[in-house]
């Protein structure tokens, strides 16, 4: 019986939550163009409204939502060579060497790759809310790890990062 089957590449993204942080995106900018556009039709005895102060808010507006589409960028890609990882601030590029098992606990709201140094990095882009496409990525991510063990299984630990 063949071994399972080895993905030439894997990529996994947080499609559930891109999809949450898409929709508040839209609300965000929505309700802050709406504060925008009320504004003229305020009085206030201290302060004048303008159309400097509608853009402002509206701009900051824009911003709030693209920082929230920000959170959403985390993504894993996987070959045969290693492994790279981007979480929403942090960016990984490991060799396979480096990685000693991928990990996704039941308990777990998304996966790990524990390194051989005795670190672990946290896989944001894999997250359990995605249900059967979580599944498929660590199953790809094992896959490929494997068979890059089985090209070098013998190996002393890794002793410093790069």
């Amino acid at each position: 019986m063949p071994g399972p089957q080895v993905p030439a590449s894997v990529s996994i993204v947080p499609r559930r939550l891109r999809l949450v942080l898409a929709v508040l995106a839209v609300v965000v900018a929505v309700v802050m163009g709406l504060v925008a556009l009320s504004l003229p039709s305020t009085t206030n005895t201290v302060v004048d409204y303008g159309v400097v102060d509608q853009v402002a808010i509206a701009g900051l507006g824009l911003v709030l939502a693209a920082g929230v589409l920000f959170l959403g960028r985390s993504r894993v890609d996987a070959d045969a060579d290693g492994v790279r990882i981007r979480n929403v601030l942090v960016h990984h590029a490991l060799p396979w060497t480096a990685v000693r098992a991928v990990r996704f606990d039941r308990s777990s709201y998304w996966g790990a790759l524990r390194l051989e140094n005795g670190d672990e990095v946290s896989l944001l882009g894999l997250q359990s809310f995605d249900g059967e496409s979580a599944v498929t990525g660590v199953e790809g991510l094992r896959a490929l790890h494997a068979a890059a063990r089985a090209k070098d299984p013998v190996r002393p630990p890794l002793l410093y990062d790069d």
